[in-house]
């Protein structure tokens, strides 16, 4: 893989290479329908009702936010989190996808840029830069890839102070 994505070399089959760009495909989409502020598009790429077969739904994990479970939960928080943001953009690095039969993962950083207005004393409001590490669990349906599962989880860089206890 290549940092965005690509398929590099070519060893793997026909098959698995097709299914490695749909993965990759419905991925971007995902993000591509956050930075839109899509909600509909948003909720189209998680698992629909009709695949709740798997014992808890769609799972979301959101840094510094309770583990979300179930279409409902998850679309509500996406929906506040674009609410609540002026605008946001995903610059993804470190992409690396991997396909198992009917499931898919994909890791990649998420680079972002965002933000929501200024709070009290001059503060950046919520979202604003940072990096984040996202694994993404996508499964195969009829409907093509369709995410399960997103967990997210911050880039502590060398600035963070160290907790000395």
């Amino acid at each position: 893989m290549t940092g965005d994505g690509r398929l590099s070399g070519g060893t793997a089959g026909k098959a698995r290479e097709v299914d490695l760009e749909a993965v990759l495909a419905a991925n971007r989409a995902f993000y591509e329908a956050l930075e839109r502020g899509d909600v509909e598009a948003v909720e189209e790429a998680w698992l629909g009702p009709e695949h709740a077969d798997d014992k808890g739904g769609v799972v979301c994990v959101h840094p510094g936010w309770p583990v979300l479970r179930g279409r409902a939960q998850v679309t509500r928080s996406y929906m506040l989190i674009m609410m609540n943001t002026e605008y946001i953009q995903f610059f993804l690095t470190d992409v690396e996808a991997e396909v198992h039969g009917d499931v898919a993962l994909v890791t990649c950083t998420e680079n972002i840029l965002s933000g929501g207005e200024a709070e009290e004393e001059g503060e950046l409001g919520p979202l604003v830069g940072g990096k984040v590490v996202s694994s993404n669990l996508f499964r195969r349906t009829s409907a093509g890839w369709k995410l399960w599962s997103h967990h997210g989880s911050p880039v502590l860089t060398s600035g963070d102070e160290d907790d000395e206890d």
